[in-house]
């Protein structure tokens, strides 16, 4: 069934009788609403259900006068899904009988010539002005002007904030007082351009002031906001030099520069003979016939390391993806039974419940004077509506993916409160989630996920800043003259890589790659930091292209990013394997790049722990966050001879 769902409504909103101000004008109240349809399909009490719930493309902007013989409408509860967490939801649903709330516009009314509505898709501008108070003007695709709205009271900021949720809204560059409405398309919405708000130098001044947040906001799309955000206006002669925005970008992650200078304490080494690059095969995704295999019949995992090798050779079929991952991820314990597993779900399932009651639970008053939990709903629910449109799980507006992704993002705000929501988790979460398909494995997975991203989302930025030191000592050991070419174009801190590193290649690959390359990292296998390692084997691909052009500082920018969606996995996989080798066989490898990969590390075995294919002690019970997070790591920078 359908039921319409109220998404803004602030009362007090006027019409000024005549547009002029003569003092014989009505000035007639009304209420303004934005209305949702939205269909609801109920389901049975399995928890693990999704809420089947979607909203259509319809959603109409209607104003309509004040009425005091107009008695309020019943309010109906949105229906859970949550059985036996059941909760007060803040949403409400009001029922209403809409003439024309299925496209139609309508600009006269029964009941009075001034109420209207008009489906947003029909909206071509609006305008806005202030006279001591804002009004504003709808102009639809017919040309139609519709009555001006007059906020004596406020509240225009915050309606138009609702309406930017069902089109994208921009300002005209020929108007400052006109926004050009467009509706939300799967290419737009994908894309990583989508989230700048400006590309002018002005944001450079942003991304002085506070370098973190700018960072994450812009760095995650990092190539084309370097390339195209340092640059002045087409229309205008004059560029940024590409040294200015060199040094600016040597600002905005202070620590980096240890790479370009020689100082004590410096790992002096001659330079190496990494000897030849072996030839490396992969094999086929693990099948569920012969995931089935490597458990024992009361559901534990047996010979870990050996199905590890088998996942890091080729991957998961799908079908085993969503048993496979949990264990990958630590939410399950490789040597737990079915019967321990189940206990462990249902008391993850009430842990998860409490924590996403606790901000289900907020009331709107409570909410104003909690800004950062404000804050984190507000950039949660923007970065929602952009993250895989075009993937069918979370197409269309408010489905039941993007309902999910936002639920559980704003449910790690209550477990991990002090580093909340940052910009690219929802990028973090989203495939999980499309694998799980239920929201407390998801929750928990990305949790685990989330323990070895942890610092690369914190304010500081340690993670990304030592990730980016020890991707130079290993790029320099590969191919000094490569590395000594991008040093001399000022490209030398890597920051074209930073993107990569941030959210692990999730906007560089196809969906479905990005799968595969995730489960095959999870492994551990065949080192520590293999990611780095999938860095190297991307640029030594692209290193000759980049030297013979003679691409400087912008053109290795634009270069890659454009090879974002066009990248083999397979390939990069293979390149990747073959790069670890190549450094494992070779004598006198200097310190600071096995601390990198961790080889040769001294470690006292006990009987809990396997050796894999790779020489990798496993460990059953291993937490990714305290293993793969380097939480101490000092790098040894290098200067080669």
């Amino acid at each position: 069934f359908s039921v319409l769902q109220v998404v803004f409504e602030h009362e007090g909103v006027f019409i000024h009788s005549s547009p002029d101000e003569s003092e014989d004008q009505d000035l007639i109240s009304g209420i303004l609403r934005i209305v949702d349809k939205v269909w609801v399909l109920s389901v049975d009490a399995d928890p693990s259900n999704m809420l089947c719930a979607c909203k259509d493309s319809s959603s109409v902007v209607e104003w309509t006068q004040s009425s005091e013989d107009n008695p309020h409408r019943p309010i109906d509860h949105q229906l859970s899904y949550e059985t036996e967490w059941d909760m007060i939801n803040a949403v409400s649903f009001r029922r209403k009988a809409h003439a024309h709330g299925d496209g139609g516009s309508n600009h006269t009314n029964d009941r009075n010539k001034w109420a209207f509505s008009f489906n947003v898709c029909d909206l071509r501008s609006i305008t806005v002005k202030c006279e001591g108070w804002s009004y504003i003007t709808f102009r639809l695709k017919d040309g139609t002007a519709l009555p001006a709205i007059h906020f004596h009271q406020g509240g225009s900021t915050a309606f138009l904030d609702s309406l930017r949720k069902s089109v994208q809204i921009n300002e005209s560059p020929d108007d400052e007082s006109v926004l050009i409405v467009s509706t939300y398309c799967k290419t737009f919405s994908q894309s990583f351009e989508n989230l700048l708000d400006d590309t002018n130098y002005g944001l450079v001044q942003k991304f002085k002031k506070d370098p973190y947040t700018t960072t994450l906001g812009g760095f995650s799309k990092v190539t084309n906001y370097l390339f195209d955000a340092f640059r002045a206006p087409e229309l205008e002669c004059h560029q940024r030099p590409a040294e200015e925005v060199a040094d600016l970008l040597g600002e905005l992650i202070p620590g980096l520069e240890i790479n370009q200078q020689e100082e004590p304490g410096f790992e002096v080494i001659t330079r190496l003979d990494l000897g030849p690059r072996p030839e490396v095969q992969r094999r086929g995704p693990v099948t569920m016939e012969e995931w089935a295999k490597y458990q024992d019949s009361e559901g534990r995992i047996t010979n870990v390391p050996h199905l590890k090798d088998l996942i890091f050779k080729g991957g998961l079929c799908h079908a085993v993806r969503r048993e496979a991952w949990k264990f990958l991820l630590s939410y399950f314990p490789w040597n737990s039974t079915h019967e321990e597993r189940k206990l462990l779900q249902k008391r993850k399932t009430d842990e998860y419940f409490r924590m996403k009651l606790q901000w289900k639970s907020v009331s709107e008053e409570q909410e104003r004077r909690n800004s950062r939990l404000r804050d984190y709903r507000s950039l949660i629910e923007k970065d929602v509506n952009r993250t895989d449109r075009n993937n069918k799980f979370y197409e269309g507006l408010d489905n039941p993916g993007l309902i999910l992704l936002h639920d559980i993002l704003m449910t790690y705000c209550m477990y991990d409160f002090d580093l909340g929501y940052v910009q690219g988790m929802s990028d973090l979460l989203s495939p999980i989630l499309f694998v799980m398909e239920n929201e407390v494995d998801a929750f928990w997975c990305f949790v685990s996920f989330m323990d070895e991203m942890h610092e690369n989302f914190e304010e500081q930025m340690q993670g990304m800043k030592t990730q980016l030191i020890q991707l130079s000592t290993l790029l320099r050991l590969l191919d000094l003259a490569f590395w000594n070419y991008l040093e001399a174009q000022d490209s030398g801190y890597l920051y074209f890589c930073f993107r990569w590193l941030l959210i692990r290649f999730k906007r560089e690959l196809q969906f479905q790659d990005v799968l595969r390359l995730w489960e095959v990292m999870w492994t551990r296998l065949p080192c520590q930091n293999f990611h780095l390692l999938v860095c190297c084997a991307i640029l030594d691909s692209e290193k000759q292209k980049i030297m013979d052009r003679k691409y400087g500082f912008n053109e290795i920018l634009k270069h890659i990013n454009e090879l974002s969606m066009k990248l083999d996995i397979e390939e990069i996989l293979s390149k990747s394997e073959a790069i670890c080798m190549q450094i494992k066989n070779c004598k006198d490898l200097p310190h600071s790049v096995s601390e990198i990969l961790g080889l040769n590390t001294v470690t006292e075995p006990s009987a809990a722990l396997e050796t894999s294919e790779y020489g990798i002690l496993e460990s059953p019970q291993t937490s990714p966050r305290s293993t793969n997070r380097q939480d101490h790591y000092k790098p040894t920078p290098m200067i080669f001879m």
